[in-house]
């Protein structure tokens, strides 16, 4: 494996990371509170929503930036990957449905990205509310998922990608952005 020599390694800041975003992802009052289905494929969706909005928060802070937001995908996926296996999905089936994951997750990220970019929060929610729930739509929790995704961004961007890069992350309050919310 001449190759694997020159590959970088994965640091456990990069493990932290990941961590950090599934912890944030895993809150309760995303599903208890919000309505974010607490399934299998809910949590895989609020996974994804953290990591793109960690990313796209990574996008243009240097090489390090870049290996360490790489690093984390890779992360992901290979959880994912884990994950499958332990849920007893054969190993031929595994690489196919980690492709299907990876493929949810670009068009994911694509999606919400492009309505943040436009700062459309009815488009992001409209993404959301799809993705979310494929089978019967959620408006109210779509836009309550939509405002959180649109404040994260500039609380991010508060954070030194120093400390970031240390998983040290900053997220906004899912309660504070819920319509008709009483909390601060």
């Amino acid at each position: 494996m001449v190759f694997g020599l020159f590959r970088r390694r994965t640091q456990p800041s990069e493990y932290a990371l990941y961590g950090a975003i599934v912890a944030q992802a895993r809150q309760p009052v995303f599903y208890a509170e919000l309505g974010a289905p607490d399934t299998v494929d809910g949590r895989f969706d609020m996974i994804i929503l953290h990591a793109m909005l960690l990313f796209r928060r990574l996008q243009g802070e240097g090489k390090e930036a870049v290996a360490v937001s790489q690093s984390v995908f890779d992360i992901f996926f290979a959880d994912m990957d884990g994950s499958l296996r332990e849920m007893g999905i054969s190993d031929n089936a595994v690489p196919k449905k980690v492709k299907r994951m990876a493929e949810a997750f670009f068009g994911r990220a694509a999606a919400y990205g492009a309505a943040i970019d436009a700062g459309d929060l009815n488009a992001l929610a409209a993404a959301i509310d799809r993705n979310f729930f494929p089978e019967s739509s959620s408006p109210a929790t779509a836009m309550a998922l939509a405002r959180y995704a649109m404040a994260a961004g500039p609380v991010l961007a508060a954070v030194p990608v120093g400390d970031i890069l240390a998983a040290k992350l900053s997220w906004p309050d899912p309660l504070s952005l819920a319509e008709g919310s009483t909390h601060v």
